[in-house]
C-alpha cells in the first residue's frame, strides 16, 4: 500500500492508504478524526468540508493521496488555546446548530468565506453555502452567526 504524509491540524502525519482512499476517510478512520462528517458521499451536502492549504475543500472528493505534502485543518484545528474560533463561538452564541451534523462542514466554509470575502451580506452568506446542506434549520442562524462572525474578524483585522 502506498504511503501518504501530511500535516493536519499542525501535526505531521503518515500512513499508509489504499490508492482509493478518500480523504475523509483518511482523517476519519486513519486518524480517528471523526469530527469530518461523511454525508452523503456525493460531494453535495458540505459535511466532510475541511481547508487543504488554507482553501475550503469537500474531502470526499479527494484522495489521501492527493493531499501529500499538504496541510489539512479539521474542525478540531481550529480552536487555539482552549478558546474557540469566532466563527465556532458565533454559531454557539447565535446556535446555528440544531442537530449538530453538519456544523463542522459549515464552520470549515464560513472561515474560508470570511477569509475570502471582505464584505458579506446575507445574500452572499446564502450563496456561499450553497455547497452545504443542512436538514434541520431554515439557515437563519447559521447565517446570523457566519455574519456577526465576519464582522468581528474584520473588526480583529482593522
Amino acid at each position: 500500500m502506498p504511503g501518504v504524509s501530511m500535516t493536519v491540524n499542525g501535526k505531521a502525519v503518515t500512513g499508509e492508504v489504499e490508492a482509493r482512499t478518500l480523504l475523509v476517510h483518511f482523517l476519519r478512520e486513519n486518524l480517528r478524526l471523526t469530527g469530518t462528517h461523511v454525508g452523503c458521499d456525493t460531494s453535495q451536502c458540505g459535511a466532510c468540508v475541511v481547508h487543504l492549504n488554507g482553501k475550503a475543500v469537500k474531502s470526499c472528493t479527494l484522495l489521501a493521496l492527493q493531499a501529500e505534502g499538504s496541510q489539512v485543518t479539521t474542525i478540531k484545528g481550529l480552536a487555539k488555546n482552549g478558546h474557540l474560533h469566532p466563527v465556532q463561538a458565533a454559531f454557539k452564541e447565535h446556535h446555528g446548530l440544531q442537530c449538530g451534523f453538519c456544523t463542522p462542514g459549515m464552520i470549515m466554509t464560513a472561515v474560508d468565506m470570511i477569509r475570502r470575502i471582505p464584505d458579506l451580506d446575507e445574500t452572499i452568506i446564502r450563496q456561499q453555502l450553497e455547497g452545504n446542506l443542512c436538514r434541520c434549520t431554515g439557515y437563519q442562524n447559521i447565517v446570523k452567526a457566519i455574519h456577526a462572525a465576519s464582522l468581528e474578524m474584520k473588526g480583529a483585522r482593522a
